[in-house]
């Protein structure tokens, strides 16, 4: 039996192609997010390879860390201008209230499309989809109560 303890974690890793200032500042609006780190690829103690970073991406965001309650979420503009490409997953969020979902769904949905409205549900006094504005699918629930 292995008694060490597994320190392993798997965080989201998000390229947002150009617009990753943008979308951690309505992370923040939206989730509450608190940026942890922020580098630019200017700021870069090593210089990038010749073209592996498009024209005009001085300033763009090489790497960040923001934190959304207990979770931490890396993001960069990556290495393409091309559109942004967000499919095959979700972000799950849970809150405690259902004043706190109608709230992350109303930011989160700010220029995004819902894909289905906040509704009870057999798991969740309230639970709904959303594609935010920046192509990411988040499914915003609240826990059931404790059963006592």
């Amino acid at each position: 039996m292995n008694t060490t303890k597994d320190n392993r974690t798997i965080q989201p890793y998000l390229f947002f192609n150009g617009n990753c200032e943008e979308a951690i500042e309505f992370y923040r609006k939206a989730l509450g997010a608190e940026v942890e780190m922020m580098m630019r690829f200017k700021e870069s103690p090593e210089p990038q390879p010749p073209g592996t970073v498009p024209p005009g991406f001085e300033n763009k965001i090489m790497h960040a860390s923001f934190r959304v309650g207990q979770t931490s979420v890396m993001a960069s503009d990556g290495c393409s201008a091309d559109k942004a490409s967000f499919q095959g997953f979700s972000l799950s969020v849970s809150v405690p209230s259902e004043k706190e979902a109608d709230r992350v769904f109303a930011g989160l949905s700010e220029g995004g499309e819902v894909k289905m409205p906040l509704t009870k549900t057999f798991w969740s006094p309230r639970f709904g989809m959303v594609q935010d504005r920046f192509g990411i699918g988040w499914m915003i629930s609240v826990a059931p109560p404790e059963q006592k």
